[in-house]
């Protein structure tokens, strides 16, 4: 990967690291949410739910547009899809270690 990839990466890891940012991110992902009726889903301030909004848009897995005074998020998809391909790349090079290691086993 090239370190641009890298840092993407870490972004997504990073968001996805947190429980109430993930839940946030369900959330936008079934539909358009404004983060005053986010916020008012958790046990938290306004301005707490603000920053792991703000996490999640800097990773690039949810973007917001202004309504009038209301911030609206939604989330990304394919963002998502970039993820997931991600982790299967990780699991890809796994799965072949294992099948090396049981090639070695077996060569005994």
């Amino acid at each position: 990967m090239i370190e641009a990839d890298e840092d993407r990466a870490d972004a997504f890891f990073h968001a996805l690291a947190d429980r109430t940012r993930r839940d946030i991110l369900r959330r936008v992902l079934a539909g358009e949410h404004s983060v005053t009726a986010l916020a008012a889903s958790y046990p938290m301030s306004f301005a707490a739910v603000q920053k792991h909004v703000a996490v999640l848009e800097r990773a690039g897995l949810l973007s917001k547009r202004r309504q009038g005074r209301e911030q609206l998020a939604s989330g990304d998809v394919e963002a998502l899809r970039s993820v997931a391909s991600m982790l299967t790349e990780l699991e890809d090079v796994w799965r072949g270690r294992i099948a090396r290691i049981d090639e070695l086993i077996q060569e005994d």
